[in-house]
């Protein structure tokens, strides 16, 4: 009996079920008087009765409500950064995570302005980014097969981006900020990338991309979107997935990457 009251208090807070819980109350006030004689009238009754009937019927007719998310509001490609921009994510945001081989696209000169002008403007703003050795010769040319050679419709190729990526970090670290800038250098690549936002609060998101084997352009690839509030046990993976990682990569220590990109 007790867990049913908590659910309902539950049900009522999030508003679900609230018709229902709205007839049972009625009719439970009702009955209560029913049993005074003449203090309820036939037809209040039968109104009660055939309301109670109405909404069991419209209940029945609705999906069942398993608290999940539908595949379609967490599996997307690209095209789900023209609804809701990068930039508009970061509004009232406070730790930004960037995961990726190079980070060219996240990491884009308007996307680090507008990161500056929103996380690192706060004292407690962070920023961490993990993006792949350019010294890594043999991960590099791999990571290169995988995106470059595997898109019938490159915009980029890997090598220059990854570059441009280094020297524009290196230009964020030494921004004059009250936010915080961290960024380290991955010996191969893991396959994915990951953006992370105010992860551990509870307004935390995480999205997810997969690289794959083959694509049209980089528009196509698949990435997952999840929130702190209903990705579950695969939210606090992705989790883990970005911290161990991190753990595993080096602080980039002095890394000379010549204007043009070449090394």
């Amino acid at each position: 009996m007790r867990k049913r009251v908590i659910e309902a208090l539950r049900n009522l807070r999030t508003r679900r079920y609230i018709e229902a819980y709205a007839i049972a109350t009625v009719a439970a006030v009702l009955a209560a008087l029913s049993l005074v004689n003449d203090v309820v009238s036939d037809n209040v009754r039968w109104a009660a009765v055939l309301a109670g009937v109405g909404v069991l019927v419209y209940r029945v007719t609705l999906p069942e409500d398993t608290g999940k998310l539908a595949a379609d509001d967490w599996l997307f490609d690209r095209s789900r950064f023209h609804v809701v921009t990068f930039t508009s994510r970061l509004v009232k945001a406070k730790e930004v995570w960037v995961l990726a081989p190079s980070a060219a696209n996240v990491l884009s000169a308007p996307n680090c302005e507008a990161i500056r002008q929103t996380v690192l403007r706060q004292n407690d703003g962070h920023l961490r980014v993990i993006v792949l050795n350019p010294d890594e010769a043999g991960a590099v040319a791999l990571a290169g097969r995988q995106l470059d050679d595997s898109v019938d419709f490159p915009a980029e190729e890997f090598e220059p981006a990854l570059k441009s990526t280094i020297r524009r970090l290196a230009a964020l670290a030494a921004w004059n900020t009250s936010g915080t800038v961290e960024w380290r250098l991955a010996s191969y690549n893991p396959g994915f990338s990951l953006v992370g936002i105010d992860v551990s609060t509870e307004a935390g998101v995480i999205i997810v991309e997969f690289h794959g084997c083959h694509n049209v352009s980089t528009e196509n690839r698949m990435h997952i979107e999840l929130t702190r509030k209903n990705g579950g046990q695969w939210y606090a993976y992705w989790q883990r997935q970005f911290e161990e990682f991190w753990k595993q990569t080096n602080a980039p220590g002095i890394v000379s990457v010549e204007p043009g990109g070449r090394r």
